[in-house]
């Protein structure tokens, strides 16, 4: 498979709404297992299609916790609860920021073959999936943010 570009901040792609997928064939998967490529070379723990430059309602996701999984046209049918988390993003290198997102959600969406899914998220997965469903619309975290800073691994706010 392929490693893509990491679209950055100032790329306009990232702030436009993505469309919806409508053909699943390969050429989905292949984008699909490329995403998965490009998330893992970057230690990333999700990624979304516009994140690589492609306007359409796709993401992947991995928390390390056995959770592998790409979530096509996806929405949030439920979401109750509320959390604050550190986040970060692929696409805004080096920076970090506070989010209130839900505690818990209950996704809709397609697998890679076409099947309806659905899935319920608890704490860090429900912000990740949160986090990469803003991407879709053209949401970036920071607009979210409380605190957003300069990422220091020695606990410096800059």
């Amino acid at each position: 498979m392929a490693v893509r570009r990491i679209r950055v901040e100032d790329d306009p792609i990232l702030r436009m709404k993505c469309k919806e997928v409508r053909e699943f064939n390969k050429g989905l998967e292949m984008l699909i297992d490329d995403m998965f490529d490009t998330m893992y070379k970057a230690n990333g723990v999700g990624l979304a299609a516009p994140q690589i430059g492609i306007l359409k309602r796709i993401v992947v996701i991995d928390d390390c916790d056995g959770h592998k999984f790409e979530l096509i046209n996806p929405q949030i049918v439920e979401a109750e609860g509320e959390q604050v988390s550190t986040e970060g993003c692929l696409s805004l290198p080096g920076h970090i920021g506070e989010v209130k997102r839900p505690l818990k959600v209950t996704v809709r969406a397609f697998n890679k073959k076409g099947e309806e899914i659905e899935m319920h998220a608890e704490e860090q997965l429900a912000v990740i999936i949160s986090h990469e469903l803003d991407h879709l619309e053209g949401i970036l975290y920071k607009d979210k943010a409380t605190d957003y800073r300069l990422n220091d691994p020695q606990g410096k706010k800059r």
